[in-house]
């Protein structure tokens, strides 16, 4: 087997492996959240579509709401994968650059949740694909791109400064003309006391990333503008970062917006680290393999952390402070009811009621369901995990 061949195998084997635990976890551990219930039956958005063609092909349960999200995970793995077909001089290179982009925490958690960060990714790459297999911009990508999310701004913003440093007169009219667009379309939000948040924009890259990795990042963008060895995937992942720092100045950044724009630089950051790495004698790579056992570390415990993390309800005092507790409960607290032979409620709380709803719980006049502790006559509900009381509700027969 030549040596490519060899890691090809090895790339579909972990893109596999990663696939089953995706679905694994959407599964059986999972729960819809409100924000995800609301793109169900509420919104009208490119996320509703997308949720409710797939139930309605596959019905509505957990794998059918969570499957079009790991689907554009894998696409968007093997489209990275074939952007970087040609860019590292080590076929060992590019494996472990894919491998890295594909257990981001961010990519990962994009993957298993209802949100548009991995749609965002996936087209992103298809235009990168694009650009880089026949060497000129796709006018009916951009264009597209203004019905799918407002994030796309972002990428022709990038375009417009990658333009001016390639004097491409044309497509600095055209892509400040989609930027301009896109805004009068989707406007841009500036509510509120203005309030610094820079310090949690830096909080939220760090999960993004994992905390050595980011800092990495931060660093490759500066070292690779500094060089002036700009390329288009570094117009955008810069772009994207100067913005959100600018914006968390004023308000808070949503993370969603500019996080599918700022993943996509792993093949500069793997790239500019191999480079450093194999220019020093073994005695001075000291430093780099200290690096690289503080990144690889936290990316394995972010991996771990985002597919076994119920444990740390143990840990807890409040339940609620755990980081993905909108995903839990809600499936096992369905479960509860329907073995009460309870298929309606009514109930207080409209959150519980539209996440109820997906579980075919539905509005009914014989039952009320409280989260408030009641002292009449009412059943308990509680889910537990591992021992640990995580939620309570209280039944009330009318």
């Amino acid at each position: 087997m030549t040596t490519s061949n060899k890691y090809k195998y090895y790339f579909y084997l972990s893109l596999l492996f990663l696939t089953f635990i995706l679905l694994f976890k959407a599964t059986l551990t999972l729960s819809i959240s409100y924000k995800e219930a609301l793109n169900v039956f509420v919104n009208n958005s490119i996320l509703t579509l997308i949720t409710n063609s797939s139930i309605y092909i596959f019905g509505q349960n957990d794998i059918a709401l969570r499957l079009p999200f790991i689907l554009f995970y894998i696409f968007s793995v093997i489209l990275m994968y074939k952007i970087t077909e040609n860019y590292f001089r080590y076929e060992k290179d590019r494996y472990i650059s894919i491998i890295i982009f594909m257990i981001l925490p961010g990519v990962l958690s994009a993957a298993l949740l209802v949100n548009s960060a991995i749609v965002v990714t996936f087209f992103t790459l298809v235009y990168l694909y694009y650009y880089e297999k026949y060497k000129q911009h796709s006018y009916f990508l951009l264009l597209l791109f203004l019905f799918i999310d407002n994030s796309f701004a972002i990428l022709y913003l990038a375009i417009f400064f990658y333009s001016i440093k390639n004097q491409d007169k044309k497509f600095i009219y055209f892509s400040l003309f989609l930027f301009c667009i896109s805004m009068y379309i989707y406007g841009f939000s500036a509510n509120g006391k203005p309030r610094g948040f820079l310090v949690d924009t830096f909080g939220i890259y760090a999960t993004v990333f994992s905390p050595f990795l980011f800092l990495y990042f931060l660093y490759t963008i500066y070292r690779t503008g500094l060089k002036n060895e700009r390329t288009l995937i570094w117009y955008i992942s810069a772009t994207a970062l100067i913005l959100s720092l600018l914006i968390s100045f004023r308000q808070r950044v949503y993370i969603e917006d500019f996080a599918p724009f700022v993943v996509i630089s792993i093949p500069i950051m793997l790239k500019t680290f191999f480079s450093a790495y194999r220019v020093r004698l073994k005695e001075f790579r000291k430093g780099y393999n200290f690096l690289v056992f503080l990144v690889v570390t936290m990316l394995s415990l972010n991996v771990i952390l985002t597919f076994i993390n119920k444990p740390m309800y143990l840990m807890l005092p409040n339940p609620s402070k755990h980081f993905v507790y909108e995903y839990h409960f809600i499936k096992e607290l369905s479960e509860e009811l329907k073995k009460r032979g309870i298929n309606n409620i009514r109930t207080d709380n409209e959150e519980l009621a539209l996440r109820l709803r997906f579980y075919n719980i539905n509005r009914g006049d014989d039952y009320f369901l409280t989260l408030k502790k009641y002292d009449g006559e009412s059943e308990r509900i509680s889910v537990k995990y591992y021992g640990k009381e995580v939620f309570v509700a209280y039944l009330i027969k009318l």
